[in-house]
């Protein structure tokens, strides 16, 4: 079990009568100012065991077990305070709003990351935010990694939160993002399918498995290709963590600049002269992943109109792609 600087432990022994239960459920009820989700996150992050073995949520107890559960304690409290942080608000009502998110902006507070977060700034914005999700992330319907940017849609109604909530739960979003990746794909579209797991060596991580994990769908199309590069409209049927950069890597076409997933080395035409040292002046301007969130569509939880949202390409992007556009010379 992962070693955690600021944790509480538990450890239960179930009693001979008790009868048939999730885990999830007995955890929930049995340690404080728990809920069946924050259970459900520490069992995926391998944090329970049953008799010394990892299990699933789904798991049911039995007379004899014994129960151990690690719940890592935030080093400071989990309510988030409003912060004026500038805004990109593309669209706003009184029902909800939508963002262009920043690369480098974390969705929420967080272990090493309590300030700065769009909860942080949309918290100094608005008076009303949804209270659906646990303390720390009012608002919060879906999320960007950090270092992608983009749109978001932000729930100021519990009841707007929920309908919205259940489009992206019944994969009817509308979500459309373009990435320059390594590599030049051999079908100008394609469709990617996995199960995308929790990586076993790195829990930050995730990757592509044949024998467990959630089931993941992206789809891609060529937009136009450069030479040793792509540049690709990615469409997501499922919305996994992590999840068009897993399937990128996964293919051997990673992110350009992705750190997390091997977008940050050479993957073709090294040996090619001047290719490298051109690359290095490539990645000093790529410092993140070159990912962006351009489209988000969903039907309005009130109006139950269809509402599409577009946002132009960052300047980092924009100036790789012009860059990637220009022919190569030695150096």
């Amino acid at each position: 079990m992962t070693k955690l600087i600021n944790e509480k432990k538990y450890r239960f022994e179930i009693p001979e009568g008790k009868k048939k239960e999730r885990i999830d459920i007995f955890l929930a009820n049995s340690i404080e100012n728990a809920t069946r989700s924050k259970v459900q996150k520490l069992i995926e992050a391998k944090l329970v065991t049953v008799n010394g073995a990892v299990v699933k949520s789904n798991y049911n107890i039995k007379p004899s077990d014994i129960i151990e559960a690690v719940q890592p304690i935030s080093p400071r409290p989990e309510d988030a305070e409003p912060e004026d942080i500038p805004l990109n608000i593309i669209y706003e009502d009184e029902y909800l709003l939508v963002v262009n998110k920043p690369a480098g902006m974390v969705a929420h507070p967080a272990y090493a990351n309590y300030t700065g977060t769009l909860v942080n700034a949309l918290l100094h914005h608005s008076q009303k935010l949804s209270s659906l999700n646990e303390p720390g992330r009012p608002g919060i319907v879906h999320r960007l990694d950090k270092d992608t940017s983009g749109l978001l849609v932000v729930a100021k109604e519990d009841w707007a939160h929920a309908k919205l909530a259940e489009q992206f739960a019944q994969h009817t979003v509308e979500r459309e993002y373009y990435a320059v990746c390594w590599g030049i794909f051999n079908e100008t579209e394609g469709k990617i399918e996995s199960l995308i797991t929790r990586s076993k060596k790195d829990r930050k991580k995730f990757t592509v498995s044949s024998v467990e994990g959630k089931a993941a769908i992206t789809f891609y199309e060529v937009i136009k290709e450069f030479e040793f590069t792509s540049y690709v409209k990615l469409k997501l049927k499922t919305g996994r963590t992590h999840q068009i950069r897993v399937h990128l890597s996964s293919i051997g076409k990673p992110v350009f600049g992705d750190a997390s997933y091997g977008g940050r080395q050479i993957k073709s035409g090294s040996n090619i002269p001047g290719i490298k040292s051109n690359v290095k002046d490539l990645l000093d301007i790529m410092t993140r992943q070159a990912l962006h969130a351009k489209t988000l569509g969903f039907i309005h939880p009130k109006t139950r109109k269809m509402m599409r949202f577009h946002s132009d390409l960052p300047d980092d992007i924009q100036l790789l792609i012009a860059k990637l556009s220009e022919p190569f010379s030695d150096k």
